[in-house]
């Protein structure tokens, strides 16, 4: 009997420490929605939402340690969320979404960052992807002129 209670008792911790290694990352959840902040400003086409949320991630970025993230990818996504913060223009700040895009679907697909499915969006146009939190494509490489452009190519779960 003895035996099976110790059999019962390193199963439950075995399915706790699982449990725990799938939990979403704070820091990494909150960097995804610093991201999701940018993605939508450019969506919108603003300019000054776009520095600024691109300015708070690069915040969240550079608090964090290699012990969360890889430094190469910290060190790209702080680099590429500085660059869109200080860009001069819209256009300026849409062009380095595709490296921080490239870089945060690597993230997404390397780590829990969120509870909710992420889809990775693809523009043909473009030539880029982008993640979102729903199906819906809202394109933050053309904005208002091609809104709905593009396509859900994988989800992550």
């Amino acid at each position: 009997m003895k035996k099976y209670i110790i059999t019962f008792l390193f199963s439950i911790f075995a399915v706790l420490s699982i449990t725990a290694q799938i939990k979403t990352n704070p820091q990494l959840s909150k960097l995804y929605q610093n991201y999701i902040a940018v993605k939508s400003a450019l969506a919108s086409d603003d300019f000054k939402k776009t520095s600024v949320a691109a300015g708070e991630l690069l915040k969240t970025a550079s608090s964090m340690n290699s012990k969360s993230l890889e430094e190469k990818k910290l060190n790209a996504l702080k680099s590429e969320a500085k660059i869109i913060s200080l860009a001069k223009n819209i256009e300026g700040q849409r062009k380095p979404f595709y490296k921080l895009s490239e870089v945060m679907i690597g993230v997404a697909n390397e780590n829990k960052i969120s509870d909710k499915t992420i889809y990775v969006q693809y523009c043909p146009m473009a030539e880029g992807s982008w993640l979102s939190n729903e199906k819906q494509i809202v394109n933050p490489y053309y904005g208002s002129s091609m809104l709905k452009c593009g396509s859900v190519k994988s989800e992550i779960k």
